[in-house]
């Protein structure tokens, strides 16, 4: 009858009885067949091969090092991974453009956010007054075009969103595409439904900074709901 015997080593061969003397003892590549390793003078009956044989060194396979020799350097956590679990939170402005809301495109410029996995804590239809898009604009007042922009923005209702999620930010900014339409790629928000810098559907905070400043520049503080999503476990390790 055969049996399974695991000794101690570095060298392993096979036997077909544990009775035969160790000098009479080949070496054999039928270890997974008989299941039967077989080294030096110290032998241990077991079920299964044990741990040292499952991660120890073999010359023969160079590559089945122990996890104690792995270099320090090395690690077992994929870094990307790793880098996503301990990214921060982040809260981005996303406001649909009078154009937007006026062509009706309001349900799917959220629904590519919420595809993409982020966090609604805020929204409203709005008015935009004339000294908000102002404030909002205020980094552009210098420019000859200003006018012009604070007419465009004040000229309908607005949908104000406030969203939430790790590298929001960047993220919607890839979402929505180009300043110009013409130069936005594909598959994004103003390359799909736009053709005119000056009627671009959207507006994203540019910066971490700028998102929470814009959300509490367009939002009171009980218009944003803190809550956590069931699929909340699906996104994130």
């Amino acid at each position: 009858m055969e049996a399974l015997a695991v000794f101690g080593g570095s060298n392993a061969c096979t036997s077909s009885s544990l009775v035969r003397s160790p000098a009479k003892r080949t070496c054999s590549s039928s270890y997974a067949q008989k299941h039967i390793l077989c080294t030096g003078n110290h032998q241990e009956l077991s079920a299964f091969p044990s741990k040292s044989h499952l991660f120890s060194y073999f010359p023969s396979r160079p590559y089945g090092k122990t996890l104690s020799s792995r270099s320090s350097k090395q690690s077992g956590i994929f870094l990307p991974h790793l880098i996503a679990s301990l990214g921060e939170i982040e809260q981005t402005y996303i406001m649909v453009k009078p154009d937007g809301v006026q062509r009706g495109l309001v349900g799917e410029i959220i629904s590519r956010f919420e595809k993409k996995g982020f966090k609604l804590t805020g929204l409203k239809l709005f008015q935009c007054p004339k000294d908000l898009a102002e404030e909002h604009y205020k980094d552009l007042k210098a420019k000859p075009f200003f006018p012009k922009l604070i007419d465009y923005i004040t000229s309908g209702p607005v949908v104000c969103m406030a969203w939430e999620g790790v590298g929001v930010v960047a993220s919607a900014r890839k979402l929505i595409g180009s300043t110009d339409p013409l130069q936005a790629e594909p598959g994004t928000i103003r390359g799909d439904l736009a053709v005119q810098t000056g009627r671009n559907v959207v507006h994203g905070s540019d910066s971490p900074e700028n998102g929470k400043r814009e959300i509490a520049l367009w939002f009171n503080e009980n218009e944003i709901n803190q809550w956590t999503p069931a699929q909340a476990p699906w996104l994130r390790e």
